[in-house]
C-alpha cells in the first residue's frame, strides 16, 4: 500500500511522522525544499508535549511518482482546485484523498474527484514549525482523529484500521465532525488572529467573544441538519449552549492552552490567511440558511483589516468586534 501526505508543514509532518512510527510506510510531500532536505537528513524532530525523531521519506511535487491507495491532504486551501487536479494524476484507479484541513473543503475536492473518492478527518492536535525539520507539538492529550465520508465511505473501515494503528481514532457523520471542529476554529483560531493571544488566553480574557462565535456557529450546525457536535468525548451543543459555559470555556481548551492560530503565523510571515476558508465559511453557509452570525463576520473583516494594516495585530482589537 502507498501512501502519501501532502502538505508536510506543521501538522502534516506530525501526521507523516506518527503514521511512520505506527508502521505505515508514507511519503511526506512539501514544495519547502529545506524543510525536504532536513526531513532526509535528520527525520521528522517532533517536540513540545511530544518527543520523537522518526526517520521519513520526503519528497517535493515533483519528485513524486507511481499512484498511491491514500493521499492525505494537508495544505492551505486557497489552492485547492489546482491541487486536488495534480493529486488526481498520481492516485490509483480506487484510490482516496483523506482531507485533514479544517473548514468544509469536501465539497470543492469532490467536484474535481467524485465524491465517493473523498474523506475527511479532524486532527486534535495543534502544532507549529520551530524550523526546517522540526515541529513542536502545542496542545496536551494525546493523538485523535475524528473520520468521516463525503460519499458512499467503502473504504472508511479500512481508513479507520490504517489511523489506528498510532491515532485513537472515531468514525461518524462527517458533517457533525466538520462542524464540530469548526465551530473550536472559527472561535479561537480567528480571535488568535486578530489579537496575537493563545487559545488559553482567549479562553480567559475573552469569553464574551468565544462564546459569541461558537454559539453562532452551532446555530449554523444545527440549520444544516447536525444533530451532535462530538469532539474529544464531549457534544459541543451540550458542553456550549448552557447556562455554565462561560465556567467551563478555559478548562475545555486546557490542552490547547499554548496554542496560537495558524492563521496568525501567516500573518507575522506577511503571506494572507486561510480565514475565508474557516470562520469565513461559516458565514456562507449562515447567508444560506439565513442564520444571523454578527460576530463571526465581524471577526472575518478584522481578521482582513489586521493583514491589510488596516487594525493593529492586539488584544485591543477584538473590542472592535462590537462595531457591526
Amino acid at each position: 500500500m502507498r501512501i502519501c501526505v501532502y502538505g508536510a508543514g506543521a501538522m502534516g509532518t506530525v501526521l507523516g511522522a506518527l503514521l511512520t512510527e505506527g508502521g505505515i510506510s508514507c511519503d511526506l510531500v512539501t514544495r519547502n525544499e529545506e524543510h525536504v532536505a532536513a526531513l532526509r537528513e535528520k527525520g521528522a524532530i517532533l517536540c513540545g508535549s511530544a518527543e520523537a525523531s522518526v526517520p521519513v521519506c520526503a519528497l517535493t511535487p515533483r519528485e513524486m511518482s507511481g499512484k498511491y491507495d491514500f493521499v492525505f491532504l494537508a495544505t492551505k486551501q486557497r489552492e485547492n482546485r489546482k491541487t486536488a487536479e495534480y493529486i488526481l494524476r498520481f492516485l490509483k484507479a480506487d484510490g482516496a484523498l483523506i482531507t485533514v484541513q479544517n473548514g468544509l473543503p469536501e465539497a470543492e475536492l469532490a467536484e474535481i474527484l467524485g465524491k465517493d473518492r473523498v474523506y475527511g478527518a479532524a486532527l486534535s492536535w495543534g502544532a507549529e514549525t520551530e524550523g526546517a525539520g522540526r515541529v513542536r507539538v502545542t496542545s496536551q492529550g494525546g493523538f485523535r482523529i475524528m473520520l468521516g465520508a463525503y460519499g458512499a465511505g467503502e473504504r472508511l473501515s479500512e481508513l479507520a484500521g490504517l489511523f489506528g494503528a498510532r491515532f485513537s481514532v472515531q468514525t461518524g457523520n462527517l458533517s457533525e465532525i466538520r462542524y464540530a471542529k469548526l465551530a473550536v476554529n472559527a472561535a479561537f483560531s480567528t480571535l488568535s488572529a486578530i489579537s496575537g493571544l493563545t487559545f488559553g488566553e482567549i479562553s480567559v480574557k475573552y469569553k464574551k467573544y468565544t462564546l459569541a462565535i461558537l454559539r453562532e456557529t452551532l446555530a449554523v450546525a444545527a440549520a444544516a441538519g447536525c444533530n451532535c457536535l462530538p469532539l474529544n468525548g464531549h457534544n459541543l451543543f451540550k458542553v456550549f449552549n448552557q447556562p455554565f459555559a462561560r465556567l467551563i470555556l478555559p478548562r475545555a481548551m486546557k490542552q490547547y492552552a499554548s496554542t496560537r492560530s495558524g492563521m496568525l503565523k501567516d500573518i507575522l510571515a506577511g503571506r494572507r490567511c486561510d480565514v475565508d476558508f474557516v470562520a469565513g465559511v461559516v458565514v456562507q453557509a449562515a447567508n444560506r440558511f439565513g442564520v444571523s452570525v454578527p460576530y463571526t463576520a465581524r471577526a472575518v473583516e478584522l481578521v482582513h483589516e489586521v493583514e491589510n494594516g488596516l487594525a493593529e495585530l492586539s488584544p485591543e482589537t477584538l473590542a472592535l468586534l462590537d462595531c457591526r
